[in-house]
């Protein structure tokens, strides 16, 4: 099989394995209440697991990226498949809420890590044009995931206890990620022309690191995350709160999931042919609008309105920040600096679950998550502004840096 075509069986791996891995992580979303419920702790101990996720896959995913740079992706996602399952295994067998914070939540988070970073970067070596698109279609799978995994997860609760749920989905990690990881080939090696950006490609990355484009990049991905992380994890429980059924409350996850799958595809396609930067911020200015509309809430389909509307806009960003990178650093530290990133960002993801919970915990309804939520999203916009121009070469041999 030729190399173009391989690097399109690569987008298609990097997509399965995005669904399958964070589908798995964000279940804990369906299992909240049947958690809490069967075992009487309390939803802030709960939530807890999915920040200790965000924190762990955002410090893992940046030695994941740096790792794949140097051996290869195979075995960094090989290693994450074993672990992801691993973790999800011992959640379920759980008999303290710290055992399962620290299996569902750091086990967990560490294993999902592995995935999107390496598999983004190893897909942007692969592909030299419609980088926009490809790296969208590899995140395809973050917005499946809730059109799946949730709607199976949720349908497994109606049949067994929550502990027997969790294995089965241990199961099917195992059973589907090991042998896809199998099928994942480092990228063929490319000239400094041939990237793009010959004046990056011997930086450091300390440089990389210190550098206003990184800062930019880290502290927009972080407010942006920060800004859907809360919405993304606690909507299910606000939809029952306000008298909706628990099957009909995953659906509006499953709602802004499609429409996360479709805010990927347009927004990708549209920052090939726009530029990157622009698209962004277009994005980050409709998420934080969003945000602020869950508060009038209280139907389903006013659920599905809004909830459509944010997930095609914050699914239709957090691709972005992968073309970003390569356009500013190239692709040889490319895992690294967008694991780093993407660290970043996993803190603002993981101050968002348990912002809400504590929320809703104090006050017995989500309404300030929700304003609190708009505003950092706004704050998102203002720092994406910032962003400076981008090097001259990749300036001039790719359309997404326009």
């Amino acid at each position: 099989m030729s190399e173009r075509r391989y690097g399109w069986v690569m987008v298609a791996l990097g997509a399965l394995m995005t669904c399958i891995a964070v589908g798995a992580m964000f279940s804990l979303a369906v299992f909240l209440r049947p958690i809490t419920e069967s075992t009487g702790w309390s939803t802030t101990a709960v939530s807890g697991a999915m920040t200790l996720n965000f924190l762990a896959m955002g410090a893992a995913g940046f030695g994941w990226g740096a790792l794949s740079d140097r051996i290869g992706p195979r075995p960094v996602v090989l290693a994450g498949a074993i672990l992801l399952g691993l973790g999800l295994f011992l959640a379920s067998r759980a008999q303290s809420v710290l055992a399962f914070q620290l299996s569902f939540g750091l086990l967990v988070g560490i294993a999902v890590g592995s995935f999107f970073s390496p598999m983004i970067a190893a897909v942007m070596g692969w592909i030299s044009e419609r980088r926009g698109l490809a790296v969208a279609l590899v995140s395809v799978g973050v917005g499946v995931a809730p059109m799946t995994m949730s709607p199976f997860a949720a349908w497994l609760i109606t049949q067994m206890d929550w502990r027997a749920a969790q294995m089965v989905i241990a199961v099917l990690v195992w059973a589907t990620l090991v042998p896809a990881a199998l099928f994942v080939r480092r990228p063929p090696v490319a000239s400094a022309v041939e990237q793009g950006v010959p004046e990056q490609s011997s930086m450091k990355l300390r440089d990389a690191f210190l550098s206003a484009p990184f800062v930019v990049l880290a502290l927009t991905f972080f407010a942006c995350c920060a800004a859907h992380a809360g919405p993304i994890f606690h909507t299910v429980t606000y939809a029952m709160t306000c008298g909706i059924a628990p099957l009909a409350a995953v659906t509006v996850y499953s709602v802004e999931g499609l429409a996360g799958l479709g805010g990927r595809l347009a927004l990708g396609v549209a920052a090939d042919r726009l530029g990157v930067k622009r698209v962004l911020i277009a994005g980050l200015v409709i998420q934080a609008l969003a945000a602020f509309a869950f508060i009038s809430a209280s139907r389903l389909g006013e659920f599905y309105a809004v909830a459509a509307t944010f997930g095609f806009a914050y699914g239709g960003v957090m691709p972005l920040y992968a073309v970003l990178a390569r356009e500013y650093f190239g692709q040889r530290i490319l895992g690294a600096v967008f694991g780093a990133a993407a660290m970043v960002s996993s803190l603002g993801m993981a101050i968002g679950p348990a912002i809400g919970g504590w929320i809703f915990d104090t006050f017995g309804q989500y309404t300030w998550m929700y304003v609190y939520s708009g505003a950092i999203g706004l704050g998102a916009v203002a720092i994406a502004l910032a962003f400076p121009p981008f090097p001259r070469a990749a300036r001039a041999l790719s359309p997404a840096a326009a």
